[in-house]
């Protein structure tokens, strides 16, 4: 993955229970998910084509997104924080997380400090996340 992107980190479990986990990990750290692709339901749905197990889902912290929308109200293009989960093969999991001071390249967007400080928040939490995500399961 490309490091500017985000982060990737891998797990081996059932996707189903890497779902759940990040789910969980997201919302530890104050995001909720407004909105959840599923991938290959929508592929099959739409143009009948198999993929494997893969699901987006759109992170959102609500005070964060509101720094951000009230400081620049364009900004609403870039939300929420896509994390993606995916089975790269049966127990081979890939959770991919943005990294969003790279998406604030655009156009000028870093130029904006209250849009910098929430991206830098949120770069921070989502750090987090993925490292709650590489600790091992406690039960």
């Amino acid at each position: 993955m490309t490091p500017n992107l985000g982060k990737e980190v891998r797990l081996s479990m059932a996707f189903a229970d890497a779902l759940e986990r990040t789910r969980a990990a997201l919302k530890a750290e104050g995001f909720g998910i407004i909105t959840s692709v599923d991938v290959q339901q929508t592929f099959r749905e739409k143009i009948n084509a198999e993929f494997r197990p893969y699901v987006i889902l759109g992170a959102c912290n609500p005070p964060m997104a509101h720094k951000a929308l009230t400081a620049l109200p364009e900004i609403g293009l870039l939300l929420p924080c896509n994390v993606t989960v995916e089975e790269e093969a049966p127990g081979r999991i890939i959770v991919r997380l943005v990294n969003p001071s790279s998406m604030l390249g655009v156009n000028g967007m870093a130029d904006v400090a209250a849009v910098r400080e929430v991206a830098a928040d949120a770069e921070t939490r989502l750090a987090r996340v993925a490292t709650s995500l590489e600790r091992p399961e406690t039960k």
